[in-house]
């Protein structure tokens, strides 16, 4: 099956068109910071000519431990998503954890994450499908690639076509994840447009005490790798000071490693002949 384009924050995604971006810090951790970060990863995407969304959480709700700083919440946390949008003039992705979040999330989001934990979930997916913004489905850990096509399909029959299909590892024994680069073959014959979420697919997951650890180094290696395998839009998490991070610091890029990660991206692509 083709795989068609779909429109995603105002901009065409898909075969034949440019890479999408989805950058920002893993969550709110305050406005000035969301938006400085907004800002200068705007700048990076604009020196490379590739259209961008900035992803921020307002709520982690699948942290590992109680304890874990989870963000803002919905109220005050779309209330920054929302200066964010406005100051720094950019396309905002966050992610919903339950359908009464959806409604209001949509008064500000282009487009809406359903994420790897609850991306079996009909009724969520559905509702995020009915709002007409894009929708981001991340692959659960525990969903086969060739299996994923189903839960797009729950999007697509609630009228929503604009649906990008995110990989970010699977499970591979405890606290550990693999990436099968068959798989962005595997979905493209399954007609959807794909994603790699480059810097989840590093965790380890509830490897680090309570908290989730990760592997930084390898990042830019499996984000060259998708690259080669095709994919249409490419997906990081990125912060000023890593190590300083509320959440996922080990996994997320610094400003200059995420530059030099979409430098080589890039460079593939148009080796490849799909990026002009």
């Amino acid at each position: 099956m083709p795989t068609p384009s779909i429109t995603l924050a105002g901009a065409t995604v898909g075969p034949g068109n440019p890479l999408f971006v989805i950058a920002g810090p893993d969550v709110i951790e305050a406005e000035d910071f969301a938006i400085r970060h907004a800002k200068r990863l705007k700048e990076i995407c604009a020196k490379f000519g590739v259209p961008y969304a900035f992803k921020c959480s307002f709520d982690k709700a699948n942290r590992t431990s109680i304890k874990s700083y989870r963000g803002p919440g919905l109220v005050e946390g779309l209330r920054v998503l929302a200066k964010v949008k406005k100051e720094a003039g950019v396309a905002i992705l966050t992610d919903v954890h339950e359908i009464s979040q959806v409604a209001a999330v949509a008064k500000v989001a282009d487009i809406i994450q359903v994420p790897a934990f609850m991306s079996r979930q009909t009724d969520l997916i559905v509702a995020v499908a009915k709002t007409g913004k894009g929708v981001n489905i991340k692959k659960g850990q525990f969903i086969a690639p060739k299996d994923f096509a189903h839960q797009a399909k729950k999007a697509f029959d609630s009228g929503n076509l604009n649906v990008l299909a995110t990989e970010r590892g699977a499970t591979f024994g405890y606290n550990n994840l693999v990436v099968d680069m068959r798989g962005f073959a595997q979905m493209r014959e399954a007609g959807l447009v794909t994603c790699f979420d480059a810097t989840h697919s590093v965790q380890l997951p509830s490897a680090g005490d309570g908290e989730t650890a990760g592997e930084r180094k390898f990042v830019g290696l499996l984000a060259r790798s998708a690259a080669a395998a095709g994919i249409d839009a490419l997906f990081t998490e990125v912060h000023e000071n890593p190590d300083k991070a509320l959440c996922d610091g080990p996994c997320s890029l610094t400003f200059e490693l995420f530059e030099e990660t979409l430098r080589d991206v890039l460079a593939i692509r148009r080796a490849l002949g799909h990026q002009k």
